[in-house]
């Protein structure tokens, strides 16, 4: 059984997920820097391998600039070149010492990048790399006014650190040679693949249990009813303890309470804060696994004497003697994730405590009606676009983007998301899922198969299998708009709500079930039936 407070826990996760697929940017587009012929260049970032005194040592990432050729792809076809130290540093006056195709070191500083890449390409050197006073990153851009933006030679920032480091090496009498190139990314990855499975695979199987509690509980009623029993009074809230029923004012709040909760992400973003979520990850995780394997073990014959057997404890109310045993080991998964989340492998634990926890929250949390998941995805189409879009005109960035990746927190991203590593990615990274791409279409999903078996509908007749294909199709959307757009995270819902909501509504006013999907959202009773045959042969007798 699921307790009230554990009810809660899981549907404030709810609120607080984040609905963003994202995967690593290696381009990064820019509508603000000017662009014109000569200056039109896309951001991309470069690695720097680096060899000192013939030895191979740490490799760096820098972003190329909008103006010069672009670089070589290919590491084995990037030149190995020596890289020598600008004098003077800052590179704004021709340099005293002669260049024969060196890699150029300069500060940034004094005049523009465009000057110095200019000054760097008639001295003869073959790339300039620009060291920033900063540990980010920087986009070089042409001046306005500039003319000159012909410019031979690839120009690279690299961050403070890593600059100062090769400077140190030159100045220590060091042969510093580097190789720059810019790797392209596959067109899919399989980590994509396997997250789309996971994402399927997650609302397959929280709706299947969603249909099958809530036909358990049909047939409960059909048996009183049958019985004339007087325990069967108001057969609409038989069951309803188990689970909570989103209203529609609950679905237009959900966009206000979820939008303050980003914005406070936004702002609060550190690595303290980030603490905290762990810390509400690990409750709700605890939760939906235990969850998840008392219903699975209960299954099994051998397990079916302790799930039906249970002790009260204070607080707690009755437990059964499986959740007890089972308990124990969650909190000690969820504590070893917590612990080790920064681990190569941590990704797993993640994603099992996800998974189970999104499972949980499409078991308790329905929508009673077509009306009130059309309200809840509308409204949720347009916070996801107003926060991964048009956040950028107030904050000068994409507020979802960079509460989803974790910016300025020191963490690898918030744990509101399912993730895997890219696999065949040269820049390595991963692809995430926000939890509302799932549970939020998951629950039109787990709608449409709990309608179509108290209907009795095979498959073809039904809306669970043009549903869960619609949420397939809008996500496999979602992924090719996320490689065409070279990895810059997209809004999943754009694409998931128009399919999923779009057949749904399509579909249900072409046979003439709308009113009823819209309104009642439940079909005519086969106990409602089964009265009125009974009523029927007692009048004929």
């Amino acid at each position: 059984m699921v307790s009230l407070g554990a009810v809660h826990s899981v549907v404030y996760v709810l609120l607080l997920s984040v609905t963003l697929v994202l995967g690593g940017d290696i381009v990064h587009h820019d509508d603000v820097a000017p662009i014109r012929p000569g200056c039109d260049n896309n951001f991309v970032l470069v690695k720097v391998p680096t060899w000192i005194d013939g030895v191979e040592k740490s490799e760096y990432v820098g972003v190329g600039a909008r103006f010069g050729p672009t670089l070589e792809s290919k590491e084995k076809r990037a030149n190995l070149t020596r890289v020598v130290m600008a004098d003077p540093p800052d590179c704004c006056t021709k340099p005293k010492n002669k260049l024969t195709s060196e890699i150029i070191l300069v500060h940034r500083g004094k005049c523009s990048f465009t000057t110095k890449a200019n000054i760097a390409d008639e001295a003869g050197a073959s790339a300039i790399l620009i060291i920033n006073y900063r540990t980010e990153l920087f986009k070089m851009v042409c001046e306005e006014n500039e003319t000159d933006v012909d410019i031979g030679i690839p120009a690279v920032m690299l961050p403070q650190d890593a600059g100062l480091t090769l400077e140190r090496h030159i100045k220590n009498n060091s042969n510093v040679s580097i190789q720059l190139y810019s790797p392209l990314r596959p067109l899919v990855d399989v980590a994509e693949v396997f997250l789309w499975l996971m994402a399927v695979g997650t609302i397959l199987c929280a709706s299947y249990w969603s249909a099958w509690s809530a036909r358990e509980a049909a047939i409960e009623q059909e048996k009183l009813l049958k019985d004339a029993s007087d325990d069967y009074i108001n057969t609409e809230n038989v069951g309803s303890s188990g689970y909570v029923e989103i209203s529609t004012t609950a679905a237009i709040l959900f966009v206000v309470i979820a939008s303050c909760f980003l914005v406070m992400l936004y702002k609060l973003m550190s690595f303290w804060f980030v603490e905290v979520l762990v810390v509400l990850f690990c409750i709700g995780g605890v939760e939906g696994l235990q969850t998840c394997l008392v219903a699975l073990l209960s299954c099994f014959r051998w397990f079916r004497q302790p799930a039906q057997t249970f002790v009260k404890i204070p607080f707690f109310g009755a437990v059964s003697y499986l959740t007890l045993a089972i308990t124990p080991f969650c909190i000690v998964f969820a504590v070893v994730w917590a612990v080790y989340r920064r681990a190569s492998w941590a990704w797993i634990g993640q994603d099992i405590l996800g998974i189970t926890l999104i499972i949980t929250v499409l078991q308790i949390v329905r929508i009673p009606n077509l009306k009130v998941g059309t309200v809840l995805l509308s409204c949720a189409f347009l916070y996801d676009i107003f926060w991964v879009f048009v956040s950028k005109w107030w904050f000068h960035e994409s507020v979802m983007i960079v509460v989803a990746r974790g910016d300025k927190s020191g963490e690898d991203g918030i744990p509101m998301l399912l993730k895997i590593p890219r696999l065949f990615d040269p820049w390595g990274g991963y692809s995430i899922i926000g939890f509302g791409d799932i549970i939020l279409p998951g629950l039109l999903v787990a709608f449409s198969l709990r309608y179509d078996w108290l209907a009795k509908k095979n498959l073809r007749a039904g809306y669970f299998l043009w549903a869960m294909t619609a949420y397939g199709l809008g996500l496999l959307i979602t992924y090719v708009a996320l490689n065409l757009m070279d990895g810059h995270g997209q809004p999943a819902l754009l694409y998931i709500v128009p399919f999923t909501l779009g057949t749904f509504l399509s579909l249900g006013k072409k046979r003439g079930e709308l009113k009823i999907l819209w309104t009642r959202g439940k079909p005519e009773r086969p106990c409602c039936h089964i009265q009125e045959d009974n009523q029927s042969i007692n009048s004929h007798h």
